[in-house]
């Protein structure tokens, strides 16, 4: 390794909601891993997983799963990586290649995928170790602060949008204006859809505009379903908000054969009846994360237009106060731990 230090600084879930800074050991990558020296790293709501135990967990854990750094050592057997190179790790941690679901192609879902910060230590740390088949690219052009939220937030809606169904000029509504929300508006409006952004207040009409959205709907004073209608009807629908149910209300408002996506993820049930099913030919999925080759995609995206994540930093040794602001939803929209490199 480049670091003759033999420990890292990191921040650990220890027990249920309860974080604490730690001092750990160096050690080399395992073969097929590398060593990474984090630059920064984002809190996102699906640190909850560690974090609140939501997951199994094997006491204590390292949280964080967007994470920015460059190459520290590489271990046997790593190719196609260069020592110093500047590389990402997102939620899921880097397929078996050998699996049933790989063998088919489909990556996201390999039965042996291991989740970061989750079965095995995350970004809140000055060093992480990951598997090389999950590392992403990062371009030069964006700086590793404004890229780390693009590893999760990011690349959850720019696949969930490049991969649906809807074509360049389809009207598509993004119901809430969040974390993940507030970028999905920024892809969807430079992918060329018209946007309908769905929020709670009127308060949320100039954020939304500012974001590109075409039209606000405001869904405590009006039915968005009806407004769709009025606007031609929606071909595709995304959920980010964190209420599941929140979706349900604008699903009278898609066109035949529309489809509507889940990306957030709550505690209640998304209500969608037979007949809408059946009648109106409506799908609805969900879509997690996506492979690295999307998130390289999701990045170079990035550079080429104005999307951007809207980020407060704060140093790792604020990890438990950066993660309790992200939880009460303070963050506006994405916090991001920089290590002080």
């Amino acid at each position: 390794m480049t670091n003759d230090t033999a420990t890292y600084r990191a921040v650990q879930a220890v027990a249920p909601g309860q974080l604490e800074l730690t001092t750990k050991p160096l050690r080399e990558p395992p073969p097929g891993y590398v060593c990474i020296r984090v630059e920064a790293c984002g809190v996102c709501h699906s640190d909850a997983a560690t974090v609140a135990g939501m997951f199994p967990i094997s006491w204590p854990r390292v949280p964080g799963h967007e994470v920015i750094g460059r190459i520290d050592a590489l271990g046997e057997g790593v190719q196609g990586w260069t020592m110093g190179q500047r590389v990402g790790v997102g939620f899921l941690a880097g397929s078996c290649g050998y699996c049933s679901a790989c063998r088919a192609g489909d990556l996201v879902h390999c039965q042996n995928q291991e989740y970061t910060g989750v079965e095995h230590d995350g970004g809140y740390a000055e060093v992480m170790v990951a598997k090389a088949s999950g590392l992403v690219i990062v371009p030069d052009e964006l700086a590793s602060v404004a890229a780390a939220p693009l590893l999760c937030a990011g690349l959850t809606t720019f696949g969930a949008l490049r991969n649906s169904p809807a074509k360049a000029g389809d009207l598509v509504a993004i119901v809430g204006i969040g974390g993940l929300g507030h970028l999905a508006i920024q892809y969807a409006r430079y992918m060329g859809f018209e946007v309908a952004a769905i929020g709670l207040g009127i308060d949320k009409a100039e954020l939304a505009k500012q974001l590109g959205a075409h039209h606000y709907i405001d869904n405590t004073t009006t039915d968005p379903g009806e407004v769709l209608k009025q606007l031609g009807a929606a071909t595709l629908i995304v959920n980010t908000a964190s209420t599941s149910s929140a979706a349900a209300p604008a699903l009278a408002g898609t066109k035949p054969g529309g489809t509507l996506i889940a990306l957030g993820v709550g505690d209640d049930n998304i209500e969608v009846s037979a007949t809408d099913l059946i009648f109106r030919n409506l799908t609805a999925s969900g879509s997690l994360t996506g492979l690295p080759a999307t998130a390289d995609g999701t990045l170079k995206f990035s550079v080429l237009t104005p999307v951007a994540a809207m980020i407060e930093t704060m140093p790792l040794e604020r990890a438990a106060e950066a993660y309790d602001r992200m939880m009460k939803g303070d963050a506006r929209f994405r916090i991001v731990l920089t290590m002080g490199q």
